[in-house]
């Protein structure tokens, strides 16, 4: 019993593992002329595991044996921060509020905007 128990929470840490990265914490930088800014986040992750096992003994609750064993997970990120790196230096401007609702909305939008960068140089370059 004991083993499946272990099994699971060797998946879970492996999977854990797998979605944590320096660009959970750190996004990919965006460069916009000479200044470059690189969004912070905050990431969380909570998992459990547990298992137990038991014989029946009256024949009301049944006569086998069972085993059972379950983990369950969930996790976050939000922005909480952007470092900002220009001809003036290095700082760090903390979101909040607004700020960071408005930052988490773009980040999801600034991939697609890209995309279509890309495709339009893409597609003048193939005419040209």
């Amino acid at each position: 019993m004991i083993e499946g128990v272990e099994k699971l929470l060797r998946t879970t840490a492996d999977e854990l593992e797998k979605m944590l990265s320096s660009k959970t914490v750190m996004g990919e930088p965006i460069t916009i002329g000479d200044t470059t800014i690189v969004p912070l986040r905050s990431a969380g992750f909570w998992f459990g595991t547990g298992g137990g096992g038991g014989k029946g003994g009256e024949k009301t609750h049944g006569e086998g044996e069972g085993q059972a064993a379950g983990t369950g997970g969930a996790g976050g990120v939000k922005p909480v921060a952007v470092l900002i790196i220009d001809k003036n230096g290095v700082r760090i401007e903390p979101m909040k509020g607004s700020m960071a609702q408005m930052a988490e909305q773009l980040s999801a939008v600034v991939p697609k905007v890209e995309e279509a960068i890309r495709g339009r140089k893409s597609r003048a370059s193939s005419e040209g």
